[in-house]
């Protein structure tokens, strides 16, 4: 399920080549490729973003701020540590 969907990301150009990373600031190609959006991770555990949002106010999954707009991004190990711990409720 979760290899589907990120080779769906790439896809679908939800990632960016390494000249863009490298203006953006982005230390490796680890660094923007291991991060999702709200949509991203929404779409993976299956909740609204407004779950996703009070989940990290909760501290239940750790939120990352990027951009002048300071929108979320939030680390793919971290989501899918709580996708499975979802599944194993």
């Amino acid at each position: 399920m979760i290899d589907g969907f990120l080779q769906e990301r790439k896809e679908i150009g939800g990632v960016m080549s390494t000249d863009e990373k490298q203006k953006r600031g982005f230390a490796n190609d680890d660094s923007i490729e291991s991060m999702l959006t709200m949509r991203e991770a929404c779409r993976l555990l299956n909740v609204h973003s407004n779950t996703l949002r009070r989940w990290g106010q909760q501290g239940m999954l750790r939120i990352y701020r990027v951009g002048p707009r300071g929108h979320r991004r939030f680390r793919r190990k971290d989501v899918i540590a709580l996708l499975t711990e979802q599944l194993r409720a």
